[in-house]
């Protein structure tokens, strides 16, 4: 039985994130490449912009985790959806923490460079895929993440999301959410911009990782280290395929799922997948809980 270790993405953050932070090799590494920026990561004004809401993110993600590695509870698997990869990369050891900060702020910075204001995501909760697909159909936007059986997550510029959500109301939705997310990501829009990262990569160094590195883009677990450098770079413009993830974690007898801070979208959608085990936030039971309930799985497997 499997402990599976999860990322979350954009549209977690809030402001001071960062300032209780559980391990302090990750903050001083984070502050040694970052400098002064470091400091202003999370404030509101900051969470504005792409990159400092990635590199939070990156950074809140490996810090927890390799707390609860301190603690005795080592992921078999790791899984990230889209920013929520680069953690999750750091923590299997494919890409080293302070590599991992500098293309994490070039992902940001491209991102954001390409599409200023106006774009983003809206999810879409109630409806079925082949509903979804129909209203996007010539519409201007894109299906940017599957999540689960009736929550997906679209792409594009702000009207003709706002258009796609009232026609998605007309036709039942239970609810439409403009995400707290600025460029329109997880769709063909961003393949420029994930072709410049991933020249990017050719700089860096990936390794094998030690445990399973399971791509949140296209539910596979991946070992090559270039395979995982290319879904690094690429999954800015490939859709989330969430629920098919969390499926393919349970098929390798993931049986224990912990969400990284903030938040814990992931867990929700976690258990929307039909997992069968236990699934929780860091956020939300604490540390304590998730320590006891490693223990208790790796205690039944022997």
């Amino acid at each position: 039985m499997n402990i599976v270790f999860t990322f979350p993405g954009q549209g977690t953050q809030r402001p001071g994130m960062l300032r209780d932070l559980p391990d302090d090799e990750t903050r001083r590494e984070a502050q040694a490449v970052l400098g002064e920026e470091f400091s202003t990561l999370d404030t509101p004004a900051a969470l504005r912009h792409t990159r400092p809401v990635q590199l939070a993110l990156l950074i809140a993600g490996v810090a927890w985790a390799r707390a609860l590695i301190q603690r005795g509870v080592r992921p078999d698997i790791v899984s990230g959806l889209s920013i929520g990869a680069y953690p999750a990369a750091v923590i299997a050891g494919a890409l080293g923490f302070r590599d991992a900060l500098a293309l994490v702020a070039r992902r940001g910075d491209l991102m954001e460079q390409a599409y200023p204001q106006g774009y983003g995501l809206t999810a879409i909760v109630g409806l079925t895929l082949s509903q979804i697909e129909t209203l996007v159909a010539g519409s201007g936007t894109f299906i940017a993440n599957l999540n689960a059986d009736t929550q997906f997550v679209i792409a594009g510029r702000d009207d003709d999301m706002a258009a796609v959500g009232r026609a998605a109301l007309a036709c039942g939705a239970n609810r439409v959410d403009r995400l707290k997310v600025s460029v329109p990501s997880h769709c063909a829009l961003l393949r420029e911009p994930a072709q410049q990262l991933a020249g990017a990569f050719d700089e860096v160094t990936l390794q094998r990782p030690h445990c399973a590195y399971l791509s949140g883009s296209t539910a596979r677990v991946l070992w090559q280290p270039a395979r995982i450098a290319e879904d690094l770079a690429l999954n800015m413009a490939r859709p989330v395929r969430w629920q098919e993830a969390m499926v393919a974690a349970g098929e390798r007898d993931g049986r224990l799922a912990i969400e990284m801070p903030p938040g814990a979208v992931l867990t929700g959608l976690t258990r929307q997948a039909g997992w069968e085990g236990e699934a929780v936030a860091l956020e939300q039971s604490g540390p304590e809980v998730a320590v006891h309930l490693a223990a208790r799985l790796r205690g039944n497997a022997r």
